[in-house]
């Protein structure tokens, strides 16, 4: 079993930034896959950028350049820094991992940009 606790949303102008975490209940290094994912109002829930267990990152092509994902192994904690936010950035963003042939999802967290 796997719990994932995300925090750092909140409102923001769009240029601005903010960086949302991901506390893990074990080493984020563990999983076969760890990322962030995003639902907006109305959308399909949609990855926004992870890591394989090799360490390959992927990103969606509408956040390359601004958003990077990172993980802290001494904290069991993934993080996604968001830089040059835009409006279209306004979604529930989800922490999410795979783990022994099973998917984990945190609660969501609210980010708000406006323009």
């Amino acid at each position: 079993q796997v719990q994932l606790v995300e925090s750092g949303g909140g409102l923001v102008q769009a240029g601005g930034s903010l960086r949302l975490s991901c506390a893990a209940s074990r080493s984020p290094f563990s999983f076969n896959r760890v990322g962030w994912y995003r639902q907006a109002p109305g959308k399909q829930r949609e990855l926004v950028a992870s890591f394989t267990s090799g360490g390959t990152t992927n990103y969606a092509d509408s956040v390359k350049g601004r958003f990077t994902i990172s993980r802290d192994n001494a904290k069991n904690a993934v993080y996604l820094q968001m830089n040059s936010l835009k409006p279209e950035d306004t979604a529930v963003y989800y922490c999410n991992a795979a783990y022994q042939w099973s998917a984990y999802w945190g609660q969501g967290t609210q980010v708000t940009v406006s323009s």
